[in-house]
């Protein structure tokens, strides 16, 4: 197909290599509707992430992902032959570094908690806006943990049943504890450091520190487990 190009007659202007454009943010959708993974798939490029591919089937997603390595992975949970869940363990696996952010129909408890079990990122509800993915999409790749507000009602649901259990062994420091309690209530990572009067550098130490301790993945993994060992409270 020919097109007319107004500049063809000017002299090409080289980029600089000083001045590289920095990389789009590199998705895949797993979802087996394909009118909602269309739309999904339109709205994040208009803003601005590049999507690497698509996958139907809970087979096709293990594969694709370990192929293309993405940044995140919007995962469906109910998908043709293995669920969201399972896959979602699989590509923690296989893919460590990647950010799986599930999307489920329902703010159903036990999807929540065996989400979490296998490594998930992010929940959402299908509810939810679109710009409302994009922003956990954001928030993942930086680290942190995106919770739609019912699944956060569900989350603190669960970690307030645990409050009664009786305080374990102290595993974290104290400065640990502290950066942890502030993560369950809420603040983000240069709230904690302008608190505790540190760096935001030494508050990702901390956390690092952290998930290691209580064998966790994400900030969600930690408070729930801190909450199950009396370590943290929910005000």
């Amino acid at each position: 197909m020919h097109t007319n190009n107004p500049l063809g007659n000017q002299r090409k202007v080289r980029p600089n290599p000083g001045q590289s454009q920095p990389a789009k943010t590199r998705v895949v959708l797993v979802e087996d509707h394909r009118s909602f993974r269309e739309s999904l798939r339109s709205a994040l490029i208009q803003r601005g992430f590049e999507i690497a591919g698509e996958a139907r089937t809970g087979e096709e997603a293990v594969d694709l992902i370990a192929a293309v390595r993405p940044d995140v992975v919007l995962m469906d949970v109910t998908l043709p032959g293995i669920d969201g869940i399972e896959v979602t363990r699989s590509v923690k696996q296989r893919v460590p570094q990647v950010h799986v952010v599930i999307l489920t129909m329902h703010a159903d408890q036990a999807i929540l908690s065996n989400a979490i079990a296998a490594g998930a990122n992010g929940y959402l509800v299908k509810d939810c806006s679109v710009d409302e993915i994009a922003s956990a999409v954001s928030s993942v790749v930086k680290g942190e943990t995106a919770l739609s507000p019912n699944l956060a009602a569900t989350v603190l649901a669960e970690v307030r049943s645990m409050e009664d259990k009786p305080k374990a062994e102290r595993v974290i420091t104290k400065r640990e504890e502290q950066v942890l309690q502030l993560i369950a209530d809420g603040a983000s990572t240069p709230e904690v450091a302008e608190q505790l009067y540190i760096s935001q550098k030494t508050v990702k130490n901390h956390l690092a520190s952290i998930y290691s301790k209580l064998d966790a993945r994400d900030r969600t993994q930690a408070v729930l487990q801190a909450v199950r060992m009396g370590i943290v409270t929910l005000n």
